[in-house]
């Protein structure tokens, strides 16, 4: 999916949102464990759920990863899904890879190069630009690279300055640009920044921003959208344990739809006033 798709699903659906299937087998409804596969039958409910009110869906690897083969199973029965039936969504997978070439050729491999493929994948750009290029010579994938991101410990490394000032999520948004456009690359950017985004926005105007930290980590998206949103949107608004574990009993589907719900009515909202979409 190109920038432009992107841009057009936003509109249609009136939602940057991104529902985060950090799907974890203690916390999904006790009555899903009799399932032969309870993890993608919970994805799977949430996001016939869901689908009408968001534009993508993360998968988070930890969270599949963590239970083996079956887990990874899961994985490739929630985006094969995903392809087969709602092709306009924007999938991401959530894997934070970043390693020298040759390994990262591997990851990029994995998540591009088979018949159960994704749209992005996150990375980290600590490494450098040989640890990045491997996922980029892949035309129709997207890299969303890790910026400024939402933990505590996002303090330690990311707003340290050089000696001109420059803080590091600014060396990682300029120094990054030589490698892609807008059209191939994204950033990750936390939403507890908030006012930060106006700094983020100086560096990178034109690309899209993966925003995870709404909903339980108590982002603000008025603060996300005022300072973040550009003419295109340019913002990919994630919400996780929010919406997939609002309720844990028989009706957890109908719940999670209830809260994308809340949350697409709110960035209708915001993308009206920006002109987006029609009053």
């Amino acid at each position: 999916m190109n920038k432009q798709q992107l841009f057009e699903n936003i509109v249609k659906k009136q939602s940057f949102l991104c529902v985060g299937l950090d799907t974890d087998i203690k916390k999904i409804p006790q009555h899903l464990l009799n399932e032969e596969d309870p993890i993608f039958a919970f994805n799977k409910a949430i996001i016939d759920a869901t689908a009408d009110f968001c534009v993508s869906y993360k998968p988070n690897l930890a969270f599949y990863e963590s239970l083996g083969v079956t887990g990874l199973l899961s994985y490739e029965k929630t985006v094969a899904y995903l392809m087969d039936n709602y092709p306009d969504q924007f999938i991401i997978a959530d894997a934070k890879r970043g390693d020298i070439g040759n390994t990262s050729e591997m990851y990029a491999r994995s998540f591009f190069d088979h018949n159960i493929k994704v749209d992005a994948v996150t990375v980290a750009p600590y490494m450098g630009e040989d640890s990045v290029k491997p996922f980029l010579i892949y035309p129709e994938a997207w890299v969303i690279l890790l910026a400024l991101t939402s933990n505590k410990g996002s303090q330690d490394f990311q707003m340290t300055t050089d000696e001109n000032g420059e803080r590091l999520f600014e060396k990682v948004l300029r120094k990054s640009q030589e490698w892609a456009t807008d059209e191939q690359m994204m950033y990750v950017v936390g939403a507890t920044q908030g006012k930060m985004f106006l700094d983020i926005r100086k560096y990178a105007p034109r690309h899209f921003l993966l925003v995870p930290g709404v909903g339980a980590q108590g982002g603000s998206l008025a603060e996300v959208a005022e300072y973040g949103m550009n003419d295109m949107c340019g913002l990919l608004v994630n919400s996780s344990r929010a919406i997939i574990y609002a309720d844990s009993s028989e009706q957890f589907a109908v719940v999670a739809r209830q809260e994308a719900q809340k949350v697409q009515q709110e960035m209708a909202v915001h993308l009206k006033n920006k002109g987006l979409i029609s009053a």
